[in-house]
């Protein structure tokens, strides 16, 4: 059972609880479970059989797809708020689309496939609000995709470390720090980690950002769109 107002807190900050009254986002919360999951493991992994639904209240979480040939292909990038297996919510049992692994400790909430569905029942807003989570999806899928056919290297990596900082980076006084490898911003941008290498250390000496471990700290993020 959850009831802290931390939970809540970090609970109404998803897409997927947004405009519920509070005594029904007191139910829908309580109902979850907390799930603690150490970095570098699963949280679901795709073709198996979808039995929760997930709602990230802290950590990240990369989402990807495993081809036959054993190549990771990076779809998004999971962060507080985000929602994971939303095909749980459907009537037929169906099997989850992808794999989302914790790149750090993360703690989710997680409801049993039967329980969020009576929930979706009861509150028909937890269904619209799942469409609408999944239409973002596919509208950043789209856009993605057109800019892999109409957007060079550099716009697609520039737009990429917006994005992810907009979301998720940790705002510090000489600048926005982002959590992620050379190789997974390439990935989320469409590019080479080669290219991704060379487009940052360009960025590095003009003094757009800097770089660690694991880490980017973007210093000019302004500069970034101006290109």
């Amino acid at each position: 059972m959850i009831n802290s107002r931390s939970e809540l807190a970090a609970a109404r900050s998803s897409n997927f609880l947004t405009g519920l009254e509070q005594p029904a986002l007191h139910t829908i919360v309580a109902a979850a479970q907390i799930r603690r999951i150490s970095a570098k493991h699963n949280i679901i992994t795709g073709g198996h059989r979808a039995t929760h639904f997930f709602l990230v209240q802290r950590g990240r979480v990369q989402y990807y797809h495993l081809t036959k040939e054993g190549e990771s292909v990076l779809l998004a990038w999971l962060v507080p708020g985000d929602v994971i297996g939303l095909v749980a919510l459907l009537k037929s049992p169906s099997a989850y689309m992808a794999t989302a692994e914790a790149t750090s400790d993360c703690q989710l909430l997680a409801w049993e496939r039967s329980v969020i569905r009576k929930l979706a029942a009861s509150h028909p807003l937890l269904a619209e609000n799942g469409l609408r989570i999944a239409l973002v999806y596919l509208r950043n899928y789209v856009e993605r995709h057109i800019g892999l056919v109409t957007k060079t290297a550099e716009e697609r990596l520039a737009e990429t470390l917006t994005r992810l900082g907009e979301r998720s980076g940790e705002v510090h006084p000489n600048g926005i720090e982002i959590h992620a490898t050379n190789d997974q911003l390439g990935a989320l941008a469409d590019v080479s980690p080669f290219t991704a290498s060379r487009v940052l250390s360009n960025w590095v000496r003009e003094g757009i950002l800097s770089r660690e471990r694991g880490r980017v700290l973007l210093h000019a993020p302004e500069a970034l769109m101006i290109g």
